[in-house]
C-alpha cells in the first residue's frame, strides 16, 4: 500500500508563506506526475497545481504567480511554495499522484491525508 506523507501547513497572516511537502513511501511504478489540491470552505475540491516528470507544470488560475511546485521524481517528493497567502487560500491541501500522465482529481489514485492551511489576520 503506498502512503503519500504531507508535512507543512499552519496558520499564517494575508501576505505570508507556507511550504508543504509531500512524499511517496515507496517508488510508484509509471507515475509521471504529482498534484496538490484543496478543499475551501464552500467550494468544490481544486486542483491547486500539478507538475510532471518531464519539467512541465501547470497552475491554477487562483494561484498563478504566487505558488511554485517542484517534483522530484528521483526522490519521489513534491513540494508546494505558498506566497502571498490570502485568506481565499484557506483550506485543506492534499497531495495526489497517479500512475500516468493523468492526474485530474477525478482520475488520481493516491491521495495523501490532509493538512490544513489557514491565512488569518
Amino acid at each position: 500500500q503506498v502512503h503519500l506523507v504531507v508535512s507543512g501547513g499552519g496558520s499564517v497572516q494575508p501576505g505570508g508563506s507556507l511550504t508543504l511537502s509531500c512524499a511517496a513511501s515507496e517508488r510508484i511504478a509509471g507515475t509521471e506526475c504529482m498534484a496538490w489540491f484543496r478543499k475551501t470552505p464552500g467550494k468544490e475540491r481544486e486542483r491547486v497545481a500539478v507538475a510532471y516528470t518531464d519539467g512541465d507544470t501547470n497552475f491554477d488560475d487562483s494561484v498563478k504567480g504566487r505558488f511554485s511546485i517542484l517534483l522530484d521524481k528521483a526522490k519521489g517528493t513534491l513540494t508546494l511554495t505558498m506566497n502571498a497567502l490570502e485568506p481565499e487560500d484557506t483550506g485543506e491541501y492534499y497531495c495526489a499522484t497517479n500512475r500516468g500522465w493523468d492526474c485530474r482529481g477525478g482520475s488520481v489514485r493516491y491521495w495523501s491525508q490532509g493538512t490544513q492551511v489557514t491565512v488569518s489576520s
